[in-house]
């Protein structure tokens, strides 16, 4: 942990409410990584935000975001307003300057690079964008000033998308701008189009797609729902259900974040630095991750997929990982490189995992014998011993033709080398877990139960 002395500068978020802010993870991993004395906490401000922001600058907290309800408001107590900031209508990010503050507007530019980051380039690009608020407009005036050559805006109140329109395209005429009501999607040309989910849809369980026609989002070359909890809202399943790539909106709330710190400090986060706070901030959101260790036929491939099912989570079988990392099957590898060469790469891609969160891992069974991977694996989240005894092993695996290190001529020699690999492995996986379930009379389904 960091030590706050008498030099460590305080950073800080206005807001109302402001307890479940994220941005303190951004800003203190930040600080950590990048080895800066300061330390950003969440400032609840009740009311008055002139006041506020005058007692702030004049106690020297001089670093500071802003966010709703006083990303308007603010403005009027600022010495100075960035174009961009000026034009949405909206301050999140104040810097010093001459007595006071300036404010800018990083949502947006943090939009912009996250797709950056993605590979996503939006000049000469068709974009869609569903909802007509304050969100849609600043996120249209983004895709405006990159180039974008045409931008549909669907919502349900066609008034409100043409005031969109109205007020950019009188300014902006290098984009065509197209307001339409959600019933008249189908009179956008089909095309390949980037599409932006911009209204509150998702944020409810109950929550259903305005638009149900896998024709429309078929017609996406990439898509992006600003909502990022919950992670999957129904515009990111369809998109995924129908293999278009796509991301929420914690992207966005990474990179805005990070441009504000650049501008705090004159420093520039690199992607790696980024990788890391994206991760943080998914284990803080999302949650954390499952390790699943155990011999073979112990249930790992099937208890991590029930697991992750039940628990709304990403699940990565390691051995399927590998093999599509190679391009070859487990057994192809064993007979050309030899074991010492799979154990090489094992390691490699657990190290690869590092960043994963809300993730159940399902390892191979001798994973756990390298001390480097049980470090790296303990790293990656709560770590389960599924055990189960040699008779259970051995009806589970004998014939099972995949498992290079299991072949036998006959049942006894499997039960031999079950028992003896059992012998050898079995002090790994005890030394080594946080919990043990013992597998042998349970399905996979009841076995995922435990886990509540």
């Amino acid at each position: 942990m960091r030590e706050i002395n008498g030099k460590t500068e305080t950073l800080g978020v206005i807001g109302n409410p402001i307890e479940h802010t994220l941005s303190p993870v951004i800003h203190n991993t930040l600080c950590e990584l990048l080895g800066i004395n300061a330390v950003y906490v969440p400032i609840h401000v009740e009311q008055d935000i002139d006041t506020a922001i005058k007692g702030l600058y004049a106690s020297g907290i001089k670093r500071l975001n802003v966010t709703v309800p006083y990303k308007k408001d603010v403005m009027n107590s600022l010495v100075e307003i960035d174009e961009l900031a000026e034009e949405i209508g909206a301050v999140n990010t104040l810097v010093p300057f001459a007595g006071g503050f300036k404010g800018y507007n990083t949502d947006m530019p943090g939009l912009k690079r996250a797709l950056e980051s993605k590979g996503v380039k939006l000049e000469g690009k068709k974009a869609i964008l569903i909802g007509a608020g304050g969100a849609a407009r600043a996120v249209c005036l983004m895709l405006i000033k990159s180039g974008v050559s045409s931008i549909y805006i669907l919502n349900r109140s066609i008034e409100k998308a043409q005031e969109i329109v109205e007020n950019l395209g009188t300014k902006y005429t290098n984009t065509s701008l197209c307001a339409l009501s959600l019933g008249d999607y189908k009179n956008i040309p089909e095309d390949k189009y980037i599409m932006f989910q911009c209204t509150s849809v998702g944020l409810k369980p109950e929550d259903k797609l305005l638009i149900n026609d896998d024709a429309f989002y078929g017609m996406a070359e990439y898509g992006y729902d600003l909502i990022y909890n919950p992670a999957v809202t129904p515009f990111i399943s369809k998109l995924s259900s129908l293999g278009i790539k796509n991301d929420n909106g914690l992207t966005m709330l990474l990179y805005q974040g990070i441009i504000a710190y650049e501008m705090w400090f004159g420093v520039k986060v690199t992607h790696k630095i980024a990788d890391i706070v994206y991760s943080e901030l998914c284990k803080k959101l999302y949650g954390g991750n499952i390790v699943l260790i155990g011999y073979m036929g112990s249930g790992k491939t099937s208890v991590g997929k029930a697991l992750a099912k039940k628990k709304g989570m990403k699940y990565i079988d390691l051995d399927e990982y590998i093999v599509q990392k190679e391009g070859r099957s487990i057994n192809d590898i064993f007979e050309t490189e030899r074991e010492e060469y799979f154990r090489n790469l094992e390691s490699e891609c657990i190290r690869e995992l590092s960043l994963i969160s809300n993730t159940v891992v399902a390892t191979g069974g001798g994973a756990v014998i390298r001390k480097e991977n049980r470090d790296n694996l303990g790293k990656l989240g709560t770590v389960v011993y599924l055990k189960a005894d040699t008779d259970t092993i051995v009806a589970r695996v004998k014939g099972d033709e995949s498992r290079p290190l299991l072949k036998s001529e006959s049942e006894e020699e499997l039960r031999k080398k079950v028992s003896s690999m059992l012998d050898k492995r079995g002090p790994y996986y005890e030394m080594f877990a946080d919990q043990v379930i013992y597998t042998d009379r349970l399905t996979p389904d009841e076995i995922a139960e435990i886990f509540d």
